[in-house]
C-alpha cells in the first residue's frame, strides 16, 4: 500500500509540476505579449508629445524672429531719426508691429515740417513696411 501511495503521490508531483508550468508559461507569454503592446503604446504617445514639443519649439522660435526683426526695424529708424540733424527725435516713439508690416511713429514734433521729414526718414530706413504717422505737433 506505501508503494502505491508513493507512485501516486509522485504521479500527482508529476501532474502538478507539468500543469503548473503550463501555467507559467501561458502566463510568461502573456505578460510578453502584454508588455510589447504596451511598449507600442508608449512608443506611439511618445511621438505624439515630441511632435508637439517640436511643434511648440518651431512656433516659439518664429514668434522670437519675428520680434527681433521688429526689434532691429525700430532701432534702424529710431537711429536715422536721432542721426538725422532736421527731426528733433528725442520726443519721437517708433513701434514696429512685424506681423502686419507696420512701423508707427508716436509722440510729438514742433512743426509740421518735422512731422514730414520724420515720416520720409522712416519710410526709407523701413523697406516692406507701411509707416503710420501718428506724430502731433506742438509741445
Amino acid at each position: 500500500m506505501n508503494t502505491v501511495v508513493r507512485r501516486l503521490s509522485v504521479w500527482a508531483c508529476a501532474a502538478g509540476v507539468v500543469l503548473f508550468s503550463t501555467a507559467c508559461r501561458n502566463t510568461a507569454a502573456g505578460l510578453k505579449r502584454d508588455t510589447e503592446e504596451n511598449s507600442k503604446k508608449a512608443a506611439v504617445e511618445a511621438s505624439k508629445a515630441a511632435d508637439k514639443a517640436s511643434a511648440a519649439t518651431a512656433d516659439a522660435a518664429q514668434r522670437a524672429a519675428d520680434a527681433a526683426q521688429a526689434g532691429t526695424q525700430t532701432i534702424s529708424v529710431k537711429t536715422a531719426l536721432l542721426a538725422d540733424k532736421r527731426v528733433t527725435a528725442k520726443a519721437i516713439n517708433v513701434d514696429t508691429d512685424n506681423a502686419t508690416r507696420t512701423v508707427t511713429l508716436k509722440g510729438h514734433v514742433p512743426s509740421e515740417e518735422q512731422k514730414a521729414i520724420a515720416e520720409q526718414i522712416a519710410s526709407q530706413h523701413s523697406s516692406g513696411y507701411h509707416v503710420r504717422n501718428e506724430l502731433t505737433v506742438g509741445n
